[in-house]
């Protein structure tokens, strides 16, 4: 939950000075902003929760196939999603609660799919989100990433999904955001802006955070309208989901991309293990 762990002043004992390099040396404020940027140039990961850490797809569709069997619907994977999605981008409002929308998208998939709303199933969807899969990576990443960086989450579902979620994924965060806290729902700058200001709040300045995320739509693209460092976690290996986000008008350039947050991890340990 927020606050149950303080997030650390950058002058801190357990926060190195930012004046001085992951290399040992002394590093000037131009030096830092001129170079290229280095992940040990991050004291605080912000991440989202479901899609980066958790397989969001895998879940959506295990949680709602039994239902569909049930109402003798024969549907595909990639169909279920694409209504899901637009389901989901329909029912996003401010001031509502993320299990809340949820009931609301089961009740629009049942029309999709022309069957009878089920208040039933929809409240067994709408409670199924902390039971949905973490990726392989995540948990052995995190607990990697822990001990070289505060771990903050930023995500749309509620604190009760996530506590759940967090007993699958075993990390303490430092601070986890929901959009109960903020008000509003990704892709809304913001959300984004509520996470500066209580980081801000902390002594942690902008420039020594970078947001994690495998959405561009949802993350990237608000984060960097803030100014803020990203790093994309590109789950999907086919076509470069970037290029669909451009066609929107949606272009924007992550500072690093891998495929997984364990490949963030390593590159992290390979980068402080050659300095």
């Amino acid at each position: 939950m927020v606050g149950k762990v303080e997030l650390w002043s950058q002058g801190s004992a357990l926060e190195p000075d930012v004046t001085e390099s992951s290399l040992g040396g002394p590093m000037s404020t131009a030096s830092f902003a001129e170079r290229p940027p280095r992940l040990s140039d991050a004291a605080v990961l912000t991440l989202d929760g479901y899609g980066t850490l958790v397989d969001r797809e895998t879940g959506i569709v295990s949680a709602l196939m039994p239902w569909l069997h049930d109402v003798g619907v024969s549907a595909g994977r990639n169909e279920i999603l694409r209504a899901f999605s637009q389901a989901e981008r329909a029912s996003l409002r401010p001031g509502v609660s993320y299990r809340d929308i949820l009931l609301r998208v089961h009740d629009q998939l049942a029309e999709f799919f022309g069957v009878e709303a089920d208040r039933a199933a929809a409240e067994d969807f709408a409670g199924s989100v902390g039971r949905w899969p973490v990726h392989p990576d995540a948990a052995a990443a995190l607990s990697y990433l822990k001990q070289h960086f505060q771990l903050v989450i930023l995500t749309n579902a509620d604190h009760a999904s996530f506590d759940a979620t967090n007993q699958l994924l075993g990390v303490e965060f430092d601070a986890v955001y929901t959009a109960e806290d903020t008000g509003t729902f990704k892709p809304s700058t913001g959300m984004f802006a509520f996470l500066l200001d209580r980081l801000e709040e902390a002594g942690i300045e902008k420039r020594r955070v970078l947001h994690v995320a495998g959405s561009i739509r949802f993350d990237h693209v608000p984060a960097k309208r803030l100014g803020m460092r990203t790093c994309w976690i590109h789950r999907k290996h086919g076509p470069e989901r970037s290029s669909e986000a451009h066609k929107r008008g949606l272009d924007v350039h992550p500072d690093f991309r891998f495929r997984t947050l364990g490949g963030l991890a390593d590159a992290h340990w390979a980068e402080i293990r050659g300095s």
